[in-house]
């Protein structure tokens, strides 16, 4: 009993440092922020805590009530459904290719391919923003050399959100490929040594060899890219401001807009517990996917 005491009081001891930085970084700013989320906590309140009032569910209720929250679920919706399996499927197609014996030079590969995750966001939006820029952009000269007329690419509404899709892609695809390259090589190679004997082609290889043994890790970049694809908003600040007609706010360019513009820092904060919501419900739905595609086993 006094050893076994022990062992739990060393193994409290060896947690606590990580749970005092937890504690403080995490679980306090998420309280005071739900706190935030119940009160009308506004610039006159940072002067004075005595002009705080309390507000209940009703910051929760003005969010569901305004149609520029609706629109700008809409614009993250569409940003996570088309960025989401591009992002992904790019990082697959580029693990599966890396993994190859038909690629030379490999790690140079990895390192180039891997670079945009490593760059400053912001940095290479604005490059991506002059590229796509509708005189002087390198994206319309190459189609103007083609005999295409230019297109508007950020400031029509119609391309603007598919245009921080493709950069998202580029930008985030990299760090997904290292994971699955990882998971790729932790497939065993008699499967498709056996497969190949078997007479399978490569299509069946890959998804009853490939796929079957990456699910788990397919299922865990699924999460994560989806919970990051939610957070849109570095891209449509710096590339788009929001714009065209709004086309490109994001739940999180709302929340910016009403805490850092508008100084309604409750209001704000409402905004950000209902699109943690809105994540939690995502990734419990693609974990009871993935549970059922696989025979309830996850």
């Amino acid at each position: 009993m006094r050893h076994g005491r022990r062992e739990s009081l060393a193994a409290w001891a060896f947690a606590a440092p990580a749970l005092v930085v937890i504690a403080l970084f995490f679980a306090v700013p998420v309280f005071a922020g739900l706190a935030l989320s119940l009160t009308d906590f506004d610039i006159y309140a940072l002067a004075s805590l005595s002009n705080l009032r309390w507000q209940g569910l009703d910051n929760y209720l003005h969010v569901l009530s305004l149609p520029l929250f609706w629109k700008a679920l809409g614009n993250t919706l569409y940003f996570v459904v088309l960025g989401v399996p591009l992002s992904i499927g790019v990082s697959l197609a580029a693990a599966v290719l890396l993994q190859s014996k038909l690629v030379r030079f490999k790690p140079l590969l990895r390192t180039a391919l891997f670079a945009p995750v490593v760059t400053t966001l912001v940095a290479v939006a604005v490059i991506w923003r002059y590229l796509f820029h509708v005189k002087y952009g390198l994206v319309n000269y190459t189609l103007q050399s083609l005999g295409i007329d230019p297109i508007d690419w950020l400031g029509d509404p119609h391309w603007s959100m598919p245009t921080i899709i493709l950069f998202a892609a580029w930008k985030n695809f990299g760090g997904n490929m290292i994971i699955f390259i990882a998971a790729l090589q932790a497939v065993p190679h008699d499967l498709y040594e056996a497969a190949r004997l078997d007479g399978a082609r490569p299509w069946a290889q890959f998804r009853h060899i490939t796929l079957a043994n990456i699910a788990p890790t397919l299922l865990m970049v699924s999460i994560l890219t989806t919970a990051g694809y939610f957070q849109l908003f570095a891209e449509p600040y710096v590339m788009t401001q929001g714009g065209p007609l709004q086309s490109t706010v994001s739940v999180l360019y709302l929340m910016y807009e009403e805490g850092f513009k508008w100084w309604n820092l409750g209001l704000a904060s409402a905004v950000a517990f209902v699109l943690f919501v809105i994540i939690v419900v995502v990734s419990k739905g693609l974990i009871a996917l993935q549970r059922r595609l696989t025979g309830g086993e996850a």
